[in-house]
């Protein structure tokens, strides 16, 4: 494997390993929240479709992060980064994600696109788990006394 295959097979590793531990983060507290609610309800309605709405935001985000590591994965199958970049191109074109360019980006550039979109699904993460305990704070009727 020559340097620009290994940056893009780790690139490719690394954004999928992300976008599935985000992914099932965001689950989870899905999952407890109505175990921790008790009898008493858990959170006002609002609080719900915010959850909801950063839990799709999310998820979508990590079905993309999941897209691009594929991408990066096929461009990695190739000789040369020429070739492999020019294969996810063609592919983008092909599925009408993209219209073919005279200039493709280097894989730098395509790294770096990425990199902002996990940033953009942990700021949403972080908003969600932020919703989270405060709806999880309103449920206990405050932080505990102990």
């Amino acid at each position: 494997m020559t340097q620009w295959n290994t940056v893009a097979s780790a690139a490719a590793r690394n954004l999928g390993r992300n976008a599935v531990v985000c992914g099932l983060t965001v689950l989870l507290p899905l999952i407890v929240g109505p175990i921790t609610a008790g009898y008493r309800g858990f959170a006002p309605m609002l609080g719900w479709l915010l959850m909801l709405v950063f839990c799709g935001i999310v998820l979508a985000l990590a079905i993309h992060l999941l897209f691009d590591a594929l991408l990066f994965r096929l461009a990695s199958s190739y000789e040369t980064e020429t070739a492999g970049l020019a294969a996810i191109d063609d592919l983008l074109s092909r599925m009408q994600f993209r219209k073919p360019d005279g200039t493709p980006r280097g894989l730098e550039k395509r790294i770096a696109g990425s990199r902002r979109i996990v940033w953009q699904q942990r700021l949403a993460l972080s908003i969600y788990l932020v919703i989270f305990a405060i709806l999880l704070l309103d449920a206990t009727d405050g932080p505990p006394l102990c």
